[in-house]
């Protein structure tokens, strides 16, 4: 069995103030159980002792009070008061010779058995007091009784029992005299040490044991700890690192633990890959612009300010570019707010209906030159949990895409059904349609099925992007049909939530807005400037 050690590599890397030596879960887990195997053991091993040394010590009056009768039965036959040449004779006789001339074993006589004890001391007194026979010297003080007592006495500070008893003859009931019993409870005590002794070797042994066992069990289940801890060493040294807690096949609270750490880390991979994908996007798309207005500025500044045609174009095509990454900008703002739903609009509820019938009307009044068809199969309000502007933004985007490419059939369909689970909406244009390689693509950030086309009617390649994250975000989902030539259908399909559901998140949020003062209310215009936009985009392109 390892000793405790002390994490040596962990202390490098940890805080100067958090040095030191420290003991591992593991070692802390084993002795805490020893101690308290140890501890209950010496409980329950207290009460049994208890009772064991009860159980001895009433033996030991048992032998007193049977010695104290033995000799009390050999004396009381007497008429006349005792005398010490009497008793003597009585407790001990000479030996008696039997047939073949040999003493008789001392031993057969019960008084003799009595007296032999080495652990006690019989005295007999007359009836004043006066010692008349003992066994041994150290008697204890003469007491006189008139019935038989035993009790316990401290002789030579040590615990002794002492018994006394009166002698009454047969005739008369007259007290001859008195017997007194002294047991220095040697053997009691003898038993009593060794006793403590076992307990305490059975006590090391149960304890060792307990903190062997402990130990091997806290390996096994902290395992999980092991692994996250190893995890945490490998992401610390590489923040892009593709290792996770190992699966474990037992289900447990270390194991939910591991679950949990690994959904954390994904997540934290995916933000910073969400951080470093927006700054590579957003370079490689201001690239451009950059360089067409800083080559208009650099050939102003060279020749072209002379010249006023020149001077116009260059003028008018870095204006261009300025609204375009103005464009850029706020869509790749939208595309990162959208990465936060899950934390910031988790109470909201929205009428799909109400908004559906909204951006419809809104639609059919910035494009008039358009034929908008709307397929009410509901009839009847809807609620569902996401917010009601990124449900505009959403339907913005796709009826704009639809205007976008349906430059030859101006029409565009927009229906909305319903089940008992979801609600799906979809938009419908008869414009070019999109081949099945590049319909696979259309999501991706900054994917134009035609580059050049797409540039020229305004687009930055993230409205879908967006669609399809802040659907995902509210746990929808967004699919794609088209053929090449006849146009493309998208729908969004949302979760209904219950009427009792939906009173439930408009409490919370309520009682959210009470406390926090409305939080979020800068996101919110943000988004409702990214709508307007939209919608001024779509007005500029219809112009």
């Amino acid at each position: 069995m390892k000793s405790p050690e002390v994490d040596l590599a962990a202390d490098e890397e940890t805080p100067k103030e958090s040095k030191g030596f420290r003991f591992s879960v593991k070692w802390e887990w084993a002795l805490s159980t020893a101690f308290g195997v140890l501890v209950i053991f010496a409980v329950i091993v207290f009460l049994i002792f208890n009772s064991f040394m009860t159980v001895l010590m009433r033996q030991e009056k048992t032998h007193v009070g049977d010695t104290l009768n033995v000799v009390v039965e050999k004396l009381n036959t007497q008429k006349e008061p005792l005398t010490g040449a009497t008793v003597n004779n009585l407790l001990r006789p000479k030996a008696v010779l039997n047939e073949g001339k040999k003493p008789a074993a001392p031993y057969t006589n019960a008084v003799i058995t009595s007296l032999a004890r080495d652990s006690q001391t019989v005295t007999v007194y007359d009836q004043n007091g006066n010692p008349l026979f003992t066994t041994r010297q150290g008697a204890v003080q003469f007491e006189q009784t008139k019935e038989q007592r035993i009790q316990t006495q401290m002789i030579a500070h040590q615990k002794s029992l002492v018994g006394r008893t009166p002698i009454r003859s047969k005739q008369g009931n007259a007290i001859i005299g008195y017997v007194q019993v002294t047991d220095n409870l040697r053997d009691y005590r003898a038993t009593q040490v060794k006793l403590l002794q076992i307990e305490v070797v059975l006590g090391l042994m149960a304890a060792l044991a307990a903190a062997v066992l402990s130990y091997i069990l806290a390996t096994f289940l902290l395992r999980p700890v092991e692994a996250i801890r190893e995890t945490i060493h490998a992401v610390r040294e590489d923040p892009q690192t593709d290792m996770r807690v190992p699966e474990m096949h037992h289900q447990d609270e270390l194991s939910d633990l591991g679950l949990l750490f690994n959904s954390m880390l994904d997540t934290t991979q995916r933000y910073m890959d969400q951080q470093q994908q927006f700054v590579e996007d957003v370079s490689h798309e201001l690239r451009t612009p950059v360089a067409i207005i800083q080559g208009h500025m650099e050939m102003l500044d060279r020749w072209g300010k002379d010249d006023p045609e020149v001077l116009n174009e260059s003028i008018k095509a870095s204006l261009q570019e300025t609204k375009r990454m103005q464009s850029l900008v706020q869509e790749m703002l939208d595309l990162q707010r959208a990465e936060q739903i899950e934390v910031n609009y988790t109470n909201e509820v929205s009428d799909v209906t109400e908004v559906v019938t909204q951006v419809y009307d809104n639609f059919k009044m910035i494009h008039p030159d358009y034929l908008f068809i709307l397929d009410d199969d509901v009839h009847q309000p809807i609620q569902a949990q996401i917010y009601r502007n990124h449900l505009e933004q959403i339907l913005i985007i796709l009826l704009d895409n639809a205007v976008k490419y349906s430059q030859k059939r101006k029409e565009v369909h927009l229906s909305y059904e319903s089940d008992s689970r979801n609600i799906e909406i979809a938009v419908q244009d008869f414009g070019e349609g999109i081949s099945q390689e590049n319909r696979d693509r259309v999501f991706n950030r900054f994917y134009r099925v035609d580059k050049a086309r797409s540039r020229t009617k305004g687009g930055n390649g993230l409205g879908l992007a967006i669609a399809k994250r802040l659907i995902e975000a509210y746990h929808g989902h967004i699919t794609i049909e088209s053929a090449l030539g006849h146009g493309s259908v998208f729908r969004i399909s949302l979760p209904i939530l219950a009427d009792a559901d939906a009173k439930i998140l408009n409490k919370k949020k309520e009682q959210a807005q009470a406390a926090n003062d409305i939080p979020g209310i800068q996101s919110e215009l943000l988004v409702d400037d990214s709508q307007e936009k939209s919608t001024n985009d779509s007005q500029e392109h219809t112009d």
